[in-house]
């Protein structure tokens, strides 16, 4: 398992579109992937779960990964969130 701080830098936060994009990515690998943002951990698959955060622009979250392409998932959503 491996997990990465990040600060999300996507315009006007983690909204409806930006969310989906994210669950796309994270769909794209087998790994199990979770954001954590204060005490809750959510499934970065589940879209309904990221709408829940309510992630906003400049918060630090944390990822984690867990599965063979652990770390390409990492790398993929710190580029897509981090841009």
């Amino acid at each position: 398992m491996v997990e990465r701080s990040m600060t999300v830098q996507v315009d006007n936060g983690l909204e409806v579109r930006p969310i989906a994009m994210l669950v796309q990515i994270a769909g794209r690998f087998s790994s199990e992937i979770h954001i954590i943002s204060g005490s809750r951990k959510i499934n970065a698959k589940s879209i309904m779960g990221l709408m829940a955060l309510g992630i906003d622009n400049g918060e630090e979250i944390v990822v984690t990964a867990n599965g063979q392409d652990e770390n390409e998932a990492l790398n993929a959503i710190e580029e897509y969130l981090t841009k």
